[in-house]
């Protein structure tokens, strides 16, 4: 497996910059970088390019409402460029509360519109013909009567470095799940639990593996969670600073009937308990939802513990195909995240 880490910057993204240089030096392979409703994430990626070497970039995610599907191209063949061929495009179709609550957007057809994407996106970086895209929901050129009629198929004016980027797609329902399976190069889950993982999404992994074009690589998969490497209670006391991002998600991240998160814990077998945090947090009792998500639930979805302990941790991420474990280091006293990190690749053997 591959080390790889979800960049956060909520101290500084110039100090975070900074972290990311010491964590490639201590083997780190790739870190993702978020947008949600922050700062951009490209105009981060940018900068990280400029001010790294070896460790891949990752876009984690754009979502596919808020860009053309030529600009998300452009971007990322841009950014591809800028760190000489070490960035990866993650796709996702977020959320209706953010996409049309911020972006004004309307929230529709993430399936059609993400398979669309992901061949246009190939086409314009290959560069072979100028685009021409007659689908569904992208029209390259404009059809007649549409528009002024002046447009015309055009290639991309700069010369990607690559022929093609690495495409992830961040997806939790089945049928999305089947299309990373299909037709991208990795698949980007959240709170995975790798014991449960066949139960919940193998169906859905193997029918799109069915359908996968036999010359592409099989699916890369990035997944982990809070690590924290020591003996003794206050160590294991870390997985609670799971809690919120647990209870936010499963509770509040969505409506009522329409929480993407919530039906996972549910197929994960946390019916009952998804159910409480959902009521807790949508009443807006925050502490109580958090106080509510189970303990199991945080010490699966978590790499915390002693080192033989996190060594199992890691070995079943393994095993459950995860290529790329993504950890989000705690380091105690006299750690580092960049020596957590090299403990990490001294236990996977």
């Amino acid at each position: 497996m591959k080390i790889a880490t979800m960049l956060s910057y909520a101290g500084g993204f110039k100090q975070a910059a900074r972290d990311v240089a010491d964590l490639e030096s201590a083997g780190l392979d790739l870190v993702w970088v978020a947008e949600a409703y922050g700062f951009d994430g490209p105009s981060l990626l940018g900068y990280l390019a400029a001010g790294t070497w070896t460790v891949e970039l990752g876009a984690g995610i754009l979502p596919i409402y808020t860009r053309t599907p030529t600009l998300i191209a452009m971007t990322a063949a841009g950014i591809d460029a800028l760190s000489e061929g070490r960035f990866h495009l993650g796709l996702g179709a977020s959320g209706p509360q953010v996409i049309e609550g911020f972006h004004g957007v309307r929230y529709d057809s993430p399936l059609g519109r993400t398979r669309e994407i992901v061949e246009i996106c190939r086409e314009v970086w290959r560069r072979e013909t100028p685009l021409e895209h007659r689908g569904r929901y992208y029209q390259m050129p404009l059809p007649e009567g549409q528009g002024t009629g002046l447009g015309k198929p055009l290639k991309i004016i700069a010369h990607p470095v690559r022929p093609e980027i690495p495409i992830w797609i961040a997806a939790l329902g089945e049928k999305n799940v089947a299309l990373a399976a299909e037709v991208a190069d990795g698949w980007m889950p959240i709170l995975y639990i790798p014991e449960r993982a066949h139960d919940v999404w193998g169906a859905s992994l193997a029918a799109g593996a069915a359908r996968r074009d036999p010359e592409r690589a099989p699916l890369m998969i990035t997944a982990g969670g809070l690590l924290a490497i020591g003996e003794g209670d206050d160590v294991l006391a870390l997985r609670n600073l799971q809690r919120s991002m647990v209870a936010l998600y499963v509770g509040g991240m969505g409506a009522r009937g329409q929480n993407f998160y919530n039906e996972l814990a549910v197929r994960y077998g946390f019916a009952r308990e998804a159910g409480v945090i959902q009521d807790l947090y949508l009443a807006g009792r925050k502490q109580e939802a958090e106080a509510a998500v189970p303990d199991e639930f945080l010490e699966l979805t978590t790499l915390i513990g002693p080192p033989g302990y996190v060594a199992e941790r890691i070995a079943a991420f393994a095993e459950a195909g995860v290529t790329h474990l993504q950890v989000l280091p705690l380091p105690g006293p006299g750690q580092t995240p960049a020596r957590l990190v090299e403990q990490v690749r001294s236990l996977m053997g």
